[in-house]
């Protein structure tokens, strides 16, 4: 089974991919960037970004029936691997308890210019 997985309360694809595929009992997400949900536009610095991404993911995961503690991998995106500490630390507030495994990767850009973006999979 494969469902489609779109969250109203989440921003439009800024291109031809949906919010998630759900496979079974395991949820692909695409990559969130730091997207007001209302205006499409992108929060003020990579720590707002961040923050408003992680938030863009939650209302993704919960539109599947899944929450932070249903994620088993995340993918993060950097522009500038300066940000790592800080990017850490907003992370650490969405993913307590056990952490799922993570790879951090700096990039070249990120669209409409983001500093930030995360992608995850998630098992119920």
């Amino acid at each position: 089974m494969n469902k489609t997985i779109s969250a109203a309360n989440a921003p439009a694809a800024v291109g031809p991919y949906c919010h998630a595929k759900l496979a079974g009992n395991t949820l692909y997400t695409s990559g969130q960037l730091g997207l007001d949900p209302v205006t499409g536009e992108l929060a003020q610095g990579v720590e707002a970004q961040a923050r408003q991404a992680l938030e863009n993911l939650g209302v993704i995961l919960k539109e599947a029936g899944m929450d932070f503690q249903d994620v088993t991998k995340t993918t993060v995106f950097l522009v500038d691997m300066g940000d790592f500490a800080a990017i850490n630390a907003i992370y650490a507030e969405y993913f307590t308890g056990e952490a799922p495994a993570r790879s951090c990767v700096a990039v070249a850009a990120l669209p409409k210019g983001g500093l930030f973006e995360i992608e995850a999979v998630a098992v119920k």
